[in-house]
């Protein structure tokens, strides 16, 4: 049988925290990231992962509340986790687009050392010039050229992950960077740290396998589950690797109960919770691409279609609104939707945007968790809890322990690297 692999996501740039419960803490405090990440390592998870927010988000030219106000650097916070962890990977999202190769290099190699070789780069692009204007580049790179950059940023940093291999020195040049000099690390314990991907195009899907470690999917159902992962993995063969050097961790969020249906009544609370009638207008609004204040998310969708361009598609590069693949045709597949089983706009939006994978007992969710590993619909999972810090402690007490009596999830860590863990050369 296949050995799940399990990692901890610490949410924030996303509506599924839910802010308003007692439990919920500080994104910014330390002791937060230190006790989600000390309840991963407990339950002997594969990594922590922390992602990156490089502009807080607007909406009609406002600050909303669907985004964590004050995010940490995350080179800062994965270091600091290194010295009150001793086995857990730790994992950070690092944007291509707007950094450069030696920096970045030079930060994961600090931490695989700090670390004694745990560190992990979800490699990013960013798309819109909304984020650009933070950078001095500003602007944004077509999906061509972000994904261009992207690949020949991370062959840039391998080249200086490896120059201690020889003598230290460097130089790499293309039509994206023109560097050489002499690499300010020794080669560090992993080697270079474990690349992560996160794209769902057919580039970024390219990308991943002929780079990535591990793609973070977004198919956590059975049947899209498995056409993902055949999908990537049929594509490793071009480029000289083996089906179990990439590994496919879906996203996925929880909802425990004592029972199925206890957990069920609660998964219905939480997603009423993360999205209000508030939520679920600013929700509307961007795929609308237009001010819809004025309607009552307790009511019926909007009659005017969404406002688009010539060509039927919403202007590139605003923060404000989502760019889905054909925004009219959306609007009309929510309209038929919301009549079909008399939906108004917030219980539309609760259930367009439903995030619970995994609901019900212990018992039912390691049940769930080790069938989609075992039919190949993924390699495990990246978790998302609903609550900060608190949200694995139940599951790390009740569904882990089944998993492990199944042997299909390890009691303790048999190395002390992250590859180790995840089983990578």
């Amino acid at each position: 049988m296949k050995q799940i692999h399990l990692a901890a996501h610490f949410p924030g740039v996303n509506n599924t925290t839910v802010w308003s419960d007692p439990q919920a803490g500080s994104h910014i405090e330390f002791s937060s990231f230190a006790h989600f990440a000390k309840t991963a390592e407990r339950a002997k998870f594969d990594f922590f992962f922390l992602a990156e927010g490089l502009r807080l988000r607007e909406q009609g030219g406002r600050i909303y509340d669907l985004d964590v106000v004050g995010r940490p650097d995350t080179f800062t916070v994965l270091a600091a986790l290194a010295a009150v962890t001793d086995r857990l990977g730790l994992a950070g999202t690092i944007n291509s687009t707007f950094n450069e190769p030696f920096d970045v290099a030079r930060q994961f190699a600090t931490l695989d050392h700090l670390s004694a070789g745990r560190a992990a780069w979800n490699v990013v692009t960013s798309w819109d010039a909304f984020t650009g204007e933070n950078f001095r580049r500003g602007g944004f790179l077509p999906a061509d050229q972000r994904y261009e950059r992207a690949e020949h940023f991370l062959e840039a940093a391998t080249v200086l992950f490896d120059s201690w291999q020889e003598n230290g020195e460097f130089s790499y040049r293309d039509d994206h960077f023109d560097i050489e000099g002499r690499f300010a690390l020794p080669r560090s314990p992993q080697g270079r740290p474990v690349i992560l991907q996160a794209g769902d195009s057919d580039g970024g899907r390219e990308f991943a396998a002929s780079k990535a470690d591990a793609i973070f999917s977004r198919h956590s159902t059975l049947e899209a589950g498995k056409a993902f992962y055949e999908d990537v993995k049929r594509r490793l063969p071009k480029y000289g690797r083996e089906r179990d050097q990439l590994k496919v961790l879906p996203a996925a969020s929880f909802v425990l109960g004592d029972n199925d249906s206890d957990a069920q009544e609660k998964a219905h609370e939480v997603r009423r919770q993360q999205v209000s009638g508030q939520t679920a207008i600013k929700f509307l609004e961007q795929l609308w691409n237009r001010d819809l204040s004025s309607y009552d998310p307790d009511g019926p969708l909007p009659e005017i279609d969404p406002l688009v361009d010539d060509s039927g598609h919403i202007s590139q590069g605003r923060a404000s609104v989502r760019h889905h693949r054909d925004p009219l045709e959306v609007a009309r597949e929510y309209r038929e939707l919301a009549e079909a089983k008399k939906l108004s706009i917030r219980e539309l939006i609760i259930e367009k945007t439903a995030r619970q994978t995994f609901i019900g007992s212990a018992t039912t969710i390691a049940t769930s968790i080790n069938d989609l590993v075992q039919a190949d619909a993924s390699d495990g999972f990246i978790l998302v809890p609903h609550v900060t810090p608190g949200g694995f402690d139940e599951f790390a007490d009740t569904v882990v322990p089944i998993l492990q009596d199944r042997g299909v999830f390890r009691s303790e860590y048999e190395g002390t690297t992250l590859r180790e863990h995840l089983g990578l050369s």
